[in-house]
């Protein structure tokens, strides 16, 4: 749920943004297809990009990461 005044990630927001080869190759694939089932599990468990790529990509483009407080 976004929080009012902002918006949230989109998926593979990112994966488009800087034109990972897997994500431009899967964009051109039917989502049911085995072909695309295939690229998805190599992005999901062998992904081209680091968390610290990611995390910066977040700042840079004035993403929030939040949670709920965890109430005592």
């Amino acid at each position: 749920m976004p929080t009012e005044g902002f918006v949230e990630y989109k998926r593979r927001e990112y994966c488009n943004d800087v034109e990972c080869p897997l994500q431009m190759i899967m964009n051109l694939k039917e989502q049911d297809s085995a072909e695309y089932q295939e690229l998805r599990d190599i992005c999901q468990e062998h992904c081209l990009h680091t968390t610290y790529e990611f995390h910066h990509w977040l700042v840079d483009k004035g993403y929030l990461l939040l949670r709920h407080e965890k109430k005592k």
